[in-house]
């Protein structure tokens, strides 16, 4: 049985269209996940997204700055936390070793987890110091040029930086 969303999907658009202006693509069902990383070849980040205060303070900002490098992974790919439920435990069961935690992000080289930032990492970074700690795991595993989008277009962006918590849980029948 599939799990349903927790958080209205329209309301949380904006967490994750931020992100697919860089590149990252959403991937809403564990079919789609497992497409991505049972592929076992090349580089893939996946963030998992969320609502909360540091996603919109260091970690969505931070992956925007850093696929802006010139080497970037092969693919960029996210789940959200509370709304696509079975594709964020999906992509969990691949991140092996580490509790489940949102946001987060890992790098992944072959089909292998090769770097991971947790909230617990998130939580005490900055947008800069979680884009410097992916362009140092992107300079060791990856190999594509980057950026992810003309640098015109980025510095067009801004980053939704306010805390989701206002977010509307979805509607459900009593």
């Amino acid at each position: 049985m599939a799990l349903t969303s927790i958080y209205d999907p329209e309301a949380v658009a904006p967490l994750w269209q931020e992100l697919a202006a860089v590149g990252v693509e959403p991937l809403t069902t564990p079919e789609q996940v497992e497409a991505v990383l049972g592929a076992q070849s090349g580089t893939v980040l996946v963030v998992v997204n969320s609502i909360c205060g540091c996603a919109a303070g260091s970690a969505r900002p931070g992956v925007m700055l850093a696929l802006q490098h010139s080497v970037i992974p092969d693919r960029n790919v996210t789940v959200f936390a509370g709304v696509d439920r079975d594709a964020v435990n999906r992509a969990r069961e691949y991140m092996a070793g580490y509790p489940p935690s949102s946001p987060s992000m890992g790098l992944f080289k072959d089909g292998r987890q090769v770097f991971m930032l947790q909230r617990t990492d998130l939580q005490q970074m900055t947008d800069d110091q979680v884009a410097a700690a992916l362009r140092k795991a992107f300079d060791e595993h990856c190999a594509r040029t980057g950026p992810s989008v003309d640098p015109e277009k980025f510095r067009q962006l801004q980053p939704y930086r306010s805390c989701g918590s206002q977010i509307p849980l979805v509607d459900r029948p009593s």
